[in-house]
């Protein structure tokens, strides 16, 4: 079967890459791509690992095949930061201790990233309820969930309106 050319932009840059008709855009994340930021958690979108964004929109990518990616807008983990500047959600992750084993993380920040892109002053419940897709064995979610509402309260203060640089 004969390999299909996807073009594409991936973290603000346009990619081109091949990939077979079943491929998923994890599989060419990781593999053509070299983006091992999201991760590989259950293949069946229940656990949020490989969450990326699709034109703004939370997918999961373990369920998205590679092939619909042309001529959409990807965001990955890779995207957030700003060369060595932490993005203000990663920032508080480190200073909440708000992740361990580093599975989960990299799915939690673009999931929390895309609530604050929606709604800027998230009440506890909605970030709890945002980030319901999204499994972590180790952490308990507390930590998780004060990074991401002291992360919204800051950014509001500082006037911060869209947190995608």
């Amino acid at each position: 079967m004969a390999k299909l050319h996807v073009t594409t932009t991936v973290n603000g840059e346009p990619m081109e890459f091949l990939c077979e008709p079943y491929d998923t855009m994890l599989d060419a994340l990781r593999g053509q791509l070299g983006l091992t930021g999201s991760k590989e958690g259950c293949s069946s979108g229940d656990c949020g690992a490989c969450s990326i964004t699709l034109d703004g929109r939370l997918v999961c990518s373990c369920l998205m095949l590679a092939a619909e990616a042309e001529g959409h807008e990807i965001r990955t983990i890779e995207g957030m930061a700003t060369g060595d500047r932490l993005h203000p959600l990663q920032q508080k992750f480190l200073e909440h201790a708000a992740l361990q084993c580093g599975i989960c993380t990299s799915g939690m920040l673009v999931a929390s990233e895309a609530l604050l892109a929606r709604n800027s002053n998230p009440t506890e419940e909605e970030v709890r309820f945002w980030l319901a897709g999204n499994l972590c064995r180790c952490t308990g979610y507390d930590k998780i969930v004060r990074a991401v509402m002291e992360t919204a309260a800051e950014m509001r203060e500082q006037g911060i309106q869209e947190i995608r640089q």
